[in-house]
């Protein structure tokens, strides 16, 4: 199937729902000043009726938000009756200093780590493993193991890593984690629902058995995502770039194509049968909303939806 397959047609997607109720989850980035901090907190209470699995904090390039994402992170588990997952990165600390973060979080109620290598620092030429640190993310899996029985989940990437040299190397990575005791993987974001799927087929066939969750990027800002995307190896489809083309200036109609797309790319891969979606919202909370609401997931009757920002 192709995306936006005419020979598709869309009620096909919606028999999925008959297989059981949709999961969804969201990650979330730490704030930076008061004003971002009262904005992501809006996006919480917005998306918090849906009832997620999980909520996800990021954490910073070379760990440059460890105390903020800390922070986030307590608060939710303090404050909402949300289940949140703390990021955790190899990079720039000792296997001292990050299981010593493992530790605060297990202090603080949290025991869902999302297991990450992690981005090197802005300006730096590549990742480098500190000298007395985790040296991937196996390693870090297996060290969060060794201190508490911590429910794991780590990325994968459908079109492959940049670091990875083929879409086998790719699998023989993810197997490890899995081995090392991870217990879900969240994918790479991508376009063409195709994509994910083969990556799933080519990940069973490879006896990784674990749930993998689709990453759904809405896409807000075309240009940046494509700067992204020239980062992370994820590739910009030509129909993509000719439905954000001439809106650069126009917001609103921006917002209305990304929902129509994001909510289509899972609709397609609802068909085939995925029931579970892990959205980056970008502190963005009404546009992932809206791609719930098309899908399905809504609040449960009697509970009331918070209004948009």
């Amino acid at each position: 199937m192709t995306y936006l397959d005419p020979a598709a047609p869309a009620e096909h997607a919606f028999a999925a729902r008959r297989n059981g109720p949709l999961k969804v989850s969201f990650e979330f980035f730490p704030p930076k000043t008061a004003e971002m901090e009262e904005s992501l907190w809006r996006s919480v209470l917005r998306l918090a009726p849906l009832q997620p699995r999980f909520v996800s904090v990021t954490y910073g390039a070379g760990g440059s938000t460890r105390e903020r994402t800390h922070a986030t992170v307590a608060r939710i588990a303090r404050e909402t009756g949300l289940s949140p997952a703390a990021h955790l990165t190899c990079v720039g600390a000792s296997k001292a200093e990050v299981d010593d973060v493992a530790r605060q979080y297990l202090a603080a109620g949290i025991n869902h780590i999302v297991a990450l290598r992690g981005d090197p620092p802005e300006g730096s030429k590549g990742f480098a493993a500190h000298a007395q640190g985790y040296a991937n993310s196996t390693e870090l899996v297996a060290g969060l193991k060794r201190i508490a029985d911590f429910e794991i989940s780590v990325g994968c990437y459908p079109e492959g890593h940049p670091d990875s040299t083929s879409p086998r190397q790719e699998l023989e990575h993810l197997k490890r984690k899995v081995d090392a005791g991870a217990t879900r993987a969240i994918s790479q974001y991508f376009f063409d629902p195709d994509t994910f799927l083969r990556f799933l087929d080519r990940a069973r066939s490879a006896g990784i058995t674990v749930p993998i969750v689709p990453g759904i990027l809405p896409v807000t800002n075309f240009r940046q995502v494509v700067r992204f995307s020239a980062a992370c190896g994820a590739s910009v489809p030509v129909w993509l770039a000719d439905m954000f083309d001439g809106l650069d200036e126009d917001a609103e109609t921006r917002r209305m194509v990304a929902a129509h797309v994001a909510a289509e790319q899972c609709r397609r891969l609802q068909a085939a049968g995925i029931d579970e979606f892990h959205f980056y919202t970008l502190n963005r909370a009404d546009l992932t909303y809206a791609i719930c609401h098309v899908l399905g997931v809504r609040p449960a009757p009697g509970v009331a939806a918070q209004a948009g920002s």
